[in-house]
Order: structure tokens, then sequence, then C-alpha cells
């Protein structure tokens, strides 16, 4: 099921916040959002390139809190740019919602990762 609310984040929703807040360019905006998921192309630096328990915020480096800064700064340039931040940031929102979940069902998997205090924060929260 976690890969499932995964993929549907990264595609499917995308496709909601294209048609709600960019409606009149609806499908450009989609195709835009798309091409934010070359942001992964930072997991190629990693060794190994996927691990299934691994989370990539703050592991790679167009997942860090530096990057993530530079992507709020792009809601505040005209609109292509705005449609590239919120789309980038979403997929950060994406990839942390799948360490949550990750941490949640195995906490001690993720007891080496980076994000590890942001989560169990996170998890203290609720």
């Amino acid at each position: 099921m976690q890969t499932l609310i995964h993929y549907f984040l990264h595609f499917g929703f995308p496709l909601l916040i294209a048609y709600v807040f960019f409606r009149k360019d609806w499908k450009k905006a989609y195709l835009i959002l798309l091409a934010t998921m070359l942001v992964d192309l930072d997991h190629l630096l990693a060794d190994p390139i996927f691990a299934p328990n691994r989370c990539s915020i703050q592991f790679h480096p167009l997942h860090t809190w530096y990057a993530m800064l530079g992507y709020v700064v792009l809601l505040f340039l005209p609109k292509i740019y705005r449609i590239i931040g919120v789309g980038l940031l979403f997929h950060m929102l994406t990839d942390l919602i799948d360490c949550m979940m990750t941490y949640g069902t195995c906490p001690t998997c993720l007891e080496g990762s980076p994000a590890y205090g942001l989560l169990t924060w996170l998890s203290n929260l609720a």
C-alpha cells in the first residue's frame, strides 16, 4: 500500500494540483509538475542507487534543506518557476510522507538516516 500511495502522490496528485491551481494551463502545468520528477536523478549518485528502506530526505543532494530553500524561492518568481517550485516542494513532501510511513512500520530501519531526528520528532507530534 505504501508504494501505491507514494506513486499516486508523485503522478496522480500533481494532476489535481495542476487542475485546481493552474486551471487555465492545467495540461502544461501537469507536464511541468511531472518534469520535476527529474529531481530524482540525484539518486544516481548513491550507492546502491536504490535501497528500499532509505529515506531520500537529507540523503540525496537535491533532497536537502538547502535545495528545498531554493525551491521555496522559486515560488516568488514568474509563473513557470512557481509551478516548478510547487512541483519540487510537493515531491519533497511526498518523499517525507514515504519516509514517515517507513518509520511508522520499522523505526529501526531508518536509524542511520540523516532524517531520523526529524522523523522521530514528527512521530512524537502524533
